[in-house]
């Protein structure tokens, strides 16, 4: 199942109160997707709820997950990191890709830091 960290969590909720959106109104959507060349591709916003959707209660965040992303995402954890000092970041920590990791934009990284 998917999970969010207790530190990606806080800084979801912090986001989402500096954006004047409140996870009442907004829930965070999480998606992956194969790349071409094989790589997983990551992505996360905030989002309305769809009817196709999964909802997951993570830490008190609402996830989204629609149900392309659903085998992709299964065992698959976001965190919040601190990649070097004083830089943080979200990262994807998958098992479908040994080592992968990821964050919005960057997709799986095959074990180095995006």
């Amino acid at each position: 199942m998917f999970t969010v960290t207790a530190a990606a969590a806080e800084q979801i909720l912090r986001a989402a109160e500096q954006q004047g959106e409140g996870l009442h109104q907004s829930k965070l959507r999480v998606a992956a997707k194969l790349g071409e060349q094989g790589d997983l591709l990551y992505g996360m916003g905030f989002d309305d709820e769809r009817e196709e959707d999964l909802v997951l209660d993570c830490g008190g965040v609402a996830v989204l997950i629609a149900p392309p992303s659903l085998s992709l995402l299964e065992d698959a954890t976001l965190d919040f990191v601190e990649i070097s000092a004083g830089e943080y970041q979200f990262i994807f920590v998958n098992p479908v890709v040994s080592g992968a990791c990821g964050n919005g934009g960057c997709g799986g990284c095959g074990g180095e830091q995006c």
